[in-house]
């Protein structure tokens, strides 16, 4: 390893498929070691991991990271967000974590909006709509089906908490992460007692949630991993709030997140709250807003297509009449927690390329279609949409999202952004700056920009057509018993 200018710091990203982890000069922002392990996720509608092989994945990422783990002055976890983690007296898993893709608690979700007021009161309370995804929903699942794993439950936490916890000792959170559990109340940013209430969950259990640029803790003595007693702990944050840190983002510039899900968001300073449920009203990591549309289908969906029709993911081909819209995991936007992925306008005609194409414009239109929600009147309609996550490098991808965008796609070189973001928001715990600040130092956001083309209407309506007539099929979904 050559020299640093600054001290270094680690921001780790422990998604839903993996964790990586992140050595970086807060100086420069150059990343000077990393590593990466995987995690097991359970297939079908019940989505569960263990929580403890997220740590041993966060073991072995940051032993391959080298000695320059143990030289990192500060630590931050940005996590998978919504998952719930039920810990038993001694900090143990009392069951495998329930994570966001997880869509069992759907009826859960319609059963609290109608005890509470209806998708108004949740929207003014919370920011969000409760669906599948939200951990309130999931809790109020757990309790139905599994009560003896709700009594033996004494303490609740998100992904990137139980991380944070087992660093520290200290049970925290941020109001990033918080913020998506359908719990915590946006308008007061404190956990809101009548919901807890409702669903029988007693606050005591509950993290504290600690506020940008506190300090979490400190690293405690006998865990197994490369950091000093004593290392500087940040509260850490959900991914895409983290992923908005690594950007650096500006208020009302529009992102675009390509990964196992898909996300569509933008910082602003206005509270949101969304009576739809189309767009959830998150709180970000510094003290904004990150209002945040996300699928459940996007990379993940479009490579089974690709494998169902033996093609490489780039080998799309041109073609009109085609739709296909990939819910293959059931949906989240549009909220169609039961689909299944539905074909229509077949022709002898049709090549497997055509289909595929379909299946990329499939998962695009869902984020599209919720991008003007995300957007407050301030945002700049010629601003370029920052194309970020594991699908922003692929040429179909990219041009798939300018054509029906219609807008400018600047794709940022930096790879990692969740686990930079951490990065950042470890960094401002030594420098004392903004971690969006630090982020923009470090030009994280810098990449190619394509320019607009001209916007594919009639596969927009196209699309927003099949959607409207076959959204009573797709609600009532398919029996995979």
């Amino acid at each position: 390893m050559s020299a640093a200018e600054g001290p270094l710091v680690v921001g780790v990203d422990t998604s839903t498929q993996s964790t990586k982890a992140l050595v970086v000069d807060v100086a420069t922002g150059r990343v000077v070691a990393s590593g990466q392990a995987p995690h097991t996720v359970t297939s079908g509608a019940g989505r569960e991991s263990d929580p403890r092989q997220w740590w041993d994945a966060l073991s072995e990422a940051l032993r391959q990271c080298g000695e320059a783990a143990h030289e990192a002055a500060a630590v931050s976890i940005g996590g998978q967000q919504h998952g719930l983690v039920t810990l038993d007296g001694h900090g143990e898993p009392v069951r495998p974590a329930l994570l966001w893709n997880d869509v069992r608690s759907a009826p859960q979700g319609r059963r609290l909006i109608e005890e509470l007021g209806g998708a108004k009161f949740w929207a003014e309370r919370t920011g969000s709509v409760p669906a599948a995804s939200f951990t309130v929903t999931k809790w109020a699942w757990l309790a139905e089906h599994e009560p003896d794993a709700v009594r033996a439950t004494k303490a609740v936490r998100l992904p990137h908490d139980y991380l944070t916890e087992r660093l520290t000792g200290q049970g925290t959170t941020d109001r990033g992460d918080a913020s998506g559990t359908g719990w915590w109340a946006s308008g007061t940013e404190a956990y809101d007692e009548e919901i807890l209430a409702h669903v029988g969950l007693d606050p005591a259990l509950l993290p504290r949630v600690v506020r940008p640029g506190e300090v979490a803790g400190t690293v405690r003595d006998g865990h197994d991993l490369p950091f000093s007693k004593g290392t500087l702990v940040a509260c850490g944050t959900g991914d895409n709030a983290a992923a908005a840190l690594g950007l650096g983002v500006r208020p009302g510039t529009p992102v675009m997140s390509l990964g196992t899900s898909g996300t569509v968001y933008a910082v602003t300073q206005r509270r949101p709250a969304d009576p739809t449920g189309t767009v959830a009203g998150f709180a970000d990591a510094r003290g904004d807003w990150l209002p945040l549309a996300c699928t459940l289908n996007c990379t993940l969906a479009v490579d089974r297509v690709a494998a169902l029709l033996n093609l490489d993911r780039e080998a799309v081909e041109p073609g009109r009449g085609v739709t296909l819209l990939p819910f293959l995991d059931g949906e989240r936007t549009p909220n169609l927690p039961h689909s299944s992925g539905l074909l229509h306008g077949l022709r002898h005609d049709t090549t497997g390329g055509q289909l595929l194409q379909a299946a990329y414009d499939g998962a695009v239109y869902s984020l599209l279609a919720a991008l003007d929600l995300v957007l407050d009147e301030d945002a700049d309609p010629s601003a370029p949409l920052l194309l970020i996550g594991g699908g922003a490098r692929g040429t179909a991808w990219q041009q798939t999202v300018r054509r029906l965008s219609g807008r400018s796609v600047q794709v940022p070189r930096a790879k990692e952004l969740v686990a930079l973001g951490a990065a950042a928001q470890a960094a401002g715990l030594l420098t004392g700056e903004d971690p969006a600040a630090v982020a923009r130092r470090w030009d994280t956001a810098a990449g190619p920009v394509l320019e607009a083309v001209e916007r594919d209407e009639e596969t927009l309506a196209r699309l927003a057509g099949v959607l409207s007539d076959a959204a009573p099929l797709l609600d009532r979904g398919t029996d995979t018993a």
